[in-house]
C-alpha cells in the first residue's frame, strides 16, 4: 500500500514540477510588467520593454532557458554573483558527484541484495503498510548473512570517495578564494578595521582619542577614522520621511480631471457645501515637517555628545589594517577590541545603537526562544507523523473513517499530506532564525546570514531529522538516548523504518525548488505593490538577492539523508540525485538573471558546507555499526570503528590546511596586493573615497522632497 501511495506522490510532484518548468518559459518570454522573473535581464537593458506584436511562440513553452543557464561559465558566474554564488553552485556539484557514483553502487548492487533476502518474508504488511519500502532496504538481509559484507564494503568506498571530493573542493575553493582577492580592485574593507570598546579619560571627545591613539602607535599606515554615532532616533524619522515620499508620489501619479485648467482635486467640495483637503497638499506639507525634523536632528547627532565607543579606522595599506586585527592593542583585552570591518554596503548600522547590557540580554532570549521553538515544532513533527498511519488517522478523526477508505485519498493523505505539510513549517523558520541572529548583535549582514545559517542547519538536522525518525517510530523509548551506548543499536531500529517519509519528502521538494523558478511569492507582491511603486522608481527595477541562510541547510539536509540512507535504504538515490539535478539548473538560472548579491563573504560558507558533510558521514557510520550489530555481524561492527575516527582525523587535517584561508588573507597575499597598487595613479582617488566610505546613511543627505516645478530638491543642504 505505501508503494502506491509513494508512486502518488511521486506523479503528482512530477506533474507539479513540469508545470512550473512549462509556466516559467512562458512567462520568461512575455514582454510588459513581468519584470519580477528576469529582473536582471531587464536591468541590464535599461529596465525598459517594448510591447511585442503577438506571437505564438510566446505562449509555448520551451527549453530555451536551460540552455542560457547551462552555457555560462564560472567566470561569467563569479561576474554575476561574486564567490559566494560560486560556492553555492559547487555545493550542487559536489553532490551530485558524490551520489552519482552513490546511486550506481546503490541501485546496481545494494538494491538487488537487499531484495533477495527474505528476512521480512514472514511479516504481515497489511498491519505494517509503511514498512513495505524495507524489502528493498538493509532490513530484508538474513541475520549473519555473508551478503552484508557489500554493505560493509559500500561503507568504506563511500566514505573514501566523499572525503576525496570533499579535499579536491576545498583545495580548489581556496585557490579560487586567493585568486579572487589578487584580481580584485582595491575594496575599503580591506583597508578598514572596526575598534570598539573606546576608552575615554580626561574629558576628550572619541574622535579625538581614536586619532591620537593611532598616529602614535601606526603613524606610518594610518589614515582616518570614522566614528560611529547614535542615530536610532534619525533612522524612525528618516523612515517616516520615506513612508510620506511614497505616498506622495503615489497620488501624484493618479490621473485627475481639470476644469477649465483647473484640477478639480483642489476646487473639489463635499455635497456642495465644504472644500475637501487635497491629499497631495496634506502629504507634501507633512513631508515638509519631516524633512525639517531630519536636518535639526542630524545637526544634533553630529554633535560630540551623539558619539559611541566605536570607530571605523582606515589605512594606507591592506597588511597595516590586518596586522592591528591580529593582536592585542591594549594591556586591557576589553579596551581597542579590533575586528574585521565588512563592506561598506554590509554594515548593520542598527547593532551600533544597542548597549553591551542589551546585547546579553537579546543573547539570553535568543536561546530561550529558538529552545521553545524547537519543543513546538517537535510537537508538530509528531502530529504530521501521525498522519502517515491511517489507524492513528482514524483514531484521532473518526469522521474521516469513510473518507480514508477511498484508495486514492488515503495514499495522498499518508504519501504526500505529511511531507508537504513539513515543507510549508519549515519555510517559516528562516525569517525566525535571522531575526535570532539579528538580536545577537552581529555588524555586517553577512554575518547575520552566516549565524542564522548554523542556527538554520542543526535546527533542520535535528527537527526534520531527528524529530521525525524518533517520533515516527519509537516515541515510547526516546529516554534510550540518555544512555550513549544505545544510541547505534536505537538509531539502527528507527532510522529505516521512516524511509518512506523521507522518499516522500525529497520528492515533494522537487515542486518546492521548481517554485523557485516562478517566484510566486514575490510575484504576488509585484502585483499588489505596483500601482503604488511604479512611478516611485523611477523606472528602477527592486532586484532581490538569494537567502543564503534558507537555501544552504536545506541543500545539506538532502546530502545527509543520502549518505545517512546509502546503506540503509538506497532505494532513496535515484530521487535525492534528480533534485540536486533540478536544483543545479535552477539555481545556475537565477543566479545569473534573477538574483543579485548583497554582499560577498569570499566563500566562507564552504566550511559550513564541508564540516555539515562530515557530521553525516560520521552519522551514517553510527547508524551502520548499530545495524550490523542487530544482524549479529559483530566482526563487521568492529572492522567499521576505525571509519568515523579516520573521517574526524581527515576534518582536522583540512580544518588545519585550508580553514585558516578562508578566516584571513595571509601577509604574503596581502603585502604582494599593496605592492601592486603602489604605482597605480588610482590610489590617490581611492583613499579620498575610503575616508567616507563608512559614514552612516542616516547622516548622508537624502532628495526626496518635490520643488514646485516638479523636481527633487536635497532633503538635507
Amino acid at each position: 500500500m505505501i508503494i502506491s501511495a509513494l508512486l502518488t506522490t511521486v506523479g503528482l510532484n512530477l506533474l507539479f514540477t513540469v508545470l512550473l518548468f512549462a509556466l516559467y518559459s512562458i512567462l520568461r518570454k512575455q514582454p510588459g510588467n513581468l519584470s519580477i522573473y528576469v529582473p536582471r535581464l531587464l536591468a541590464s537593458d535599461g529596465g525598459t520593454q517594448t510591447r511585442a506584436q503577438f506571437n505564438i511562440d510566446n505562449i509555448l513553452p520551451s527549453v530555451g532557458w536551460v540552455r542560457a543557464a547551462w552555457q555560462p561559465s564560472e567566470e561569467d558566474l563569479l561576474a554575476s554573483s561574486g564567490l559566494d554564488g560560486v560556492v553555492f553552485m559547487r555545493i550542487f556539484v559536489f553532490c551530485l558527484r558524490v551520489f552519482s557514483v552513490a546511486g550506481i553502487i546503490g541501485i546496481l548492487v545494494l538494491v538487488p541484495v537487499n531484495y533477495l533476502g527474505d528476512q521480512l518474508s514472514n511479516i504481515d504488511f497489511s498491519d505494517l503498510p509503511n514498512k513495505s519500502v524495507d524489502l528493498f532496504s538493509i532490513s530484508n538481509v538474513d541475520d549473519g548473512s555473508n551478503r552484508l559484507w557489500f554493505h560493509f564494503s559500500a561503507a568504506y568506498i563511500i566514505t573514501a570517495f566523499v572525503c576525496y571530493l570533499l579535499y579536491n573542493e576545498y583545495k580548489y575553493l581556496s585557490a579560487k578564494r586567493l585568486a579572487h582577492f589578487m584580481a580584485s580592485k582595491p575594496m575599503p574593507h580591506h583597508f578598514t578595521i572596526l575598534v570598539r570598546g573606546i576608552p575615554v579619560r580626561g574629558g576628550a571627545s572619541i574622535s579625538n582619542t581614536v586619532e591620537r591613539f593611532f598616529m602614535d602607535y601606526y603613524p606610518s599606515t594610518y589614515l582616518s577614522h570614522v566614528v560611529v554615532r547614535q542615530t536610532s532616533k534619525l533612522r524612525h524619522l528618516i523612515n517616516d520621511a520615506e513612508n510620506a515620499y511614497r505616498r506622495l508620489t503615489h497620488l501624484k501619479s493618479i490621473p485627475r480631471t481639470t476644469q477649465n485648467g483647473v484640477s478639480s482635486a483642489s476646487n473639489g467640495r463635499f455635497l456642495g457645501l465644504f472644500r475637501k483637503k487635497d491629499p497631495v497638499i496634506t502629504y507634501t506639507k507633512k513631508l515638509e515637517e519631516l524633512e525639517e525634523n531630519v536636518r535639526l536632528h542630524q545637526s544634533e547627532v553630529n554633535m560630540a555628545g551623539e558619539e559611541i565607543p566605536a570607530a571605523f579606522v582606515c589605512f594606507k595599506s591592506r597588511f597595516g589594517a590586518a596586522s592591528c586585527i591580529n593582536m592585542p592593542q591594549s594591556d586591557n583585552p576589553t579596551e581597542w577590541v579590533t575586528e574585521p570591518a565588512p563592506e561598506p554596503c554590509d554594515v548593520y548600522w542598527p547593532f551600533f545603537s544597542t548597549s553591551f547590557l542589551q546585547r546579553w540580554i537579546s543573547k539570553f532570549i535568543v536561546f530561550v526562544a529558538s529552545f521553545f521553538l524547537i519543543i513546538i515544532f517537535l510537537l508538530v513533527a509528531a502530529f504530521i507523523q501521525g498522519l502517515t498511519y491511517l489507524e492513528q488517522l482514524e483514531i484521532w478523526l473518526p469522521f474521516l473513517k469513510n473518507i480514508l477508505k477511498i484508495a486514492v485519498v488515503s495514499q495522498v493523505i499518508t504519501g504526500y499530506l505529511p511531507s508537504l505539510l513539513l515543507h510549508l513549517l519549515s519555510s517559516q523558520i528562516p525569517p525566525l532564525m535571522k531575526l535570532f541572529s539579528t538580536m545577537q548583535g552581529y555588524i555586517a549582514t553577512s554575518e547575520i546570514e552566516k549565524s542564522a545559517c548554523g542556527k538554520m542547519l542543526w535546527f533542520t538536522i535535528w527537527s526534520v531529522f531527528f524529530a521525525n525518525v524518533l517520533t515516527g517510530s519509537v516515541t515510547s523509548q526516546l529516554q534510550i538516548i540518555l544512555d550513549p551506548k544505545d544510541i547505534p543499536a536505537m538509531l539502527a531500529v528507527v532510522v529505516p523504518g521512516q524511509a518512506s517519509f523521507f522518499i516522500a519528502y525529497v520528492v515533494t521538494s522537487w515542486t518546492s525548488v521548481s517554485s523557485e523558478l516562478t517566484q510566486t511569492m514575490a510575484f504576488l507582491s509585484h502585483l499588489f505593490s505596483c500601482p503604488c511603486s511604479r512611478k516611485e522608481s523611477n523606472g528602477k527595477i527592486n532586484l532581490p538577492s538569494i537567502s543564503y541562510h534558507s537555501e544552504i541547510p536545506r541543500i545539506l539536509l538532502f546530502g545527509l539523508l543520502g549518505l545517512t540512507y546509502f546503506i540503509l535504504a538506497p532505494i532513496i538515490l535515484p530521487f535525492i540525485l534528480v533534485y540536486f539535478g533540478i536544483g543545479y539548473i535552477i539555481y545556475r538560472n537565477q543566479l545569473l538573471f534573477v538574483y543579485t548579491p548583497k554582499y560577498d563573504t569570499g566563500g566562507r560558507f564552504w566550511p559550513i558546507v564541508h564540516n555539515t558533510t562530515i557530521f553525516s558521514l560520521v552519522l551514517m557510520h553510527i547508524i551502520v555499526i548499530g545495524i550490523f550489530g542487530l544482524k549479529k555481524l559483530p566482526l563487521a561492527s568492529s572492522l567499521i570503528l576505525p571509519l568515523p575516527i579516520l573521517t574526524l582525523l581527515f576534518n582536522e587535517y583540512c580544518n588545519k590546511r585550508f580553514l585558516p584561508i578562508f578566516r584571513a588573507y595571509s601577509a604574503e597575499a596581502l603585502i604582494k596586493k599593496d605592492r601592486e597598487g603602489e604605482n597605480n595613479p588610482e590610489t590617490t582617488d581611492f583613499y579620498e573615497k575610503l575616508v567616507t566610505a563608512y559614514r552612516d546613511p542616516a547622516l548622508m543627505p537624502l532628495r526626496r522632497s518635490f520643488t514646485a516645478n516638479g523636481r527633487h530638491s536635497p532633503l538635507l543642504s
